[in-house]
């Protein structure tokens, strides 16, 4: 089964020259992070901690989404915001025009803050927040670039600037192109990261392995930084980690396998668990891996060569996991007992998103949390 976002609309992409500016333009090279290879004063917390505040984005355009999609995806959004809002204060950017819009939809638990945006993936385009010790907050702002350059992204590479200002924190700023989805850590000193993603030239071309590690460790406050190889070039994200890989705690992980033997995904998933058992992270401790596999059939409203079918892509809000259902009883069942084992302090609650699925994404890719 298809499960990754591909190109919504090769008529939005950026193109030619443009496309490469975009995504070469930062012209990195290994020594371009010497300075930044001491320890870091920041960290960037594990999901879990307590958050102040999720922020969204009410972003699917008729553009790039079409009509259809396009009312769906914001039907799902709104779902996910006022589940999230049962839990912990939501913060939704909206353009002017679509206003109306999402307050009918969203309701009054969520605060709607007008701001032009692209699309809808606040994991990718908000702020990566981090902090000190002494409690100093503070967001990075990694650039986004469309993916590599895949999609226009005026209003899109301003979000993370805006964020920042909007919730009174520093800004933070680095050379690396990447995205939120990109990053998983577990708050203790390790992460999971694919290198498809972030070593991509598209991205960072001309990056080392070596120059991308002592970056993120400044960054995020890392001491080890588990690699997966992920897969490039076959959705428009070239392969985030937050589809494959997710941290319940220090020493255990989530990690999706399709068992779809015709999808590229399939030999992707079994790699990575392989990967994934035989690793220790920074404590020294082998990962505990539970297995999370996707749906054997979905509901095929939406169903299409983009369709996210994954439960790995939940959301770790204030008491609350927010998991996707696809209307497979036995296996959306199954991932609720699993994330009920796993998260037992916390309420598991499972939302139909087919829309945002049909676009590639799930409820992870649309949130941004900012710790308290």
């Amino acid at each position: 089964m298809p499960t990754r976002r591909g190109f919504m609309k090769t008529g939005l992409t950026v193109s030619g020259a443009t496309m490469l500016a975009s995504a070469l333009g930062s012209g990195l090279t290994g020594a371009a992070f010497a300075a930044g290879t001491s320890s870091s004063e920041w960290t960037m917390p594990d999901e879990g901690e307590r958050h102040a505040a999720t922020w969204m984005a009410f972003g699917p355009s008729e553009d790039v989404w079409g009509r259809r999609l396009q009312r769906a995806a914001q039907e799902g959004l709104a779902r996910i915001a006022q589940a999230i809002g049962s839990f912990e204060p939501v913060n939704m950017l909206v353009r002017e025009d679509d206003y109306d819009v999402a307050h009918r939809m969203c309701g009054n638990k969520v605060n709607l803050i007008v701001q032009p945006i692209d699309d809808l993936w606040m994991r990718d385009t908000g702020p990566v927040f981090v902090r000190t010790r002494r409690g100093e907050l503070a967001g990075i702002d990694f650039n986004f670039n469309g993916w590599g350059g895949k999609q226009t992204c005026e209003d899109d590479a301003e979000v993370a600037r805006f964020v920042t200002g909007k919730a009174g924190v520093r800004r933070l700023t680095t050379r690396l192109v990447l995205e939120g989805g990109g990053i998983e850590v577990d708050g203790d000193g390790t992460a999971i990261i694919t290198e498809s993603c972030v070593l991509n030239r598209n991205r960072n071309p001309g990056l080392s392995k070596t120059a991308c590690e002592a970056e993120l460790m400044r960054l995020l406050g890392l001491r080890k930084i588990i690699w997966l190889p992920g897969i490039a070039g076959k959705d428009i994200t070239d392969g985030h980690t937050d589809f494959y890989a997710r941290f319940v705690r220090p020493g255990v992980v989530i990690a999706h396998l399709d068992n779809d033997t015709s999808s590229y995904d399939h030999a992707v998933t079994k790699r990575h668990l392989d990967i994934l058992r035989h690793a220790t992270d920074a404590a020294g401790r082998p990962l505990q891996v539970v297995v999370l596999p996707g749906p054997d059939s979905v509901r095929n409203t939406y169903e299409s060569d983009e369709f996210a079918a994954g439960y790995v892509n939940f959301y770790v809000c204030n008491g609350a996991v927010i998991a996707p259902q696809f209307g497979d009883r036995e296996t959306d069942n199954s991932t609720r007992d699993t994330l009920r084992d796993l998260f037992p302090k916390r309420e598991i609650v499972q939302l139909n998103i087919d829309g945002i699925a049909g676009g590639g994404g799930g409820i992870h890719c649309t949130t941004q949390q900012q710790p308290a």
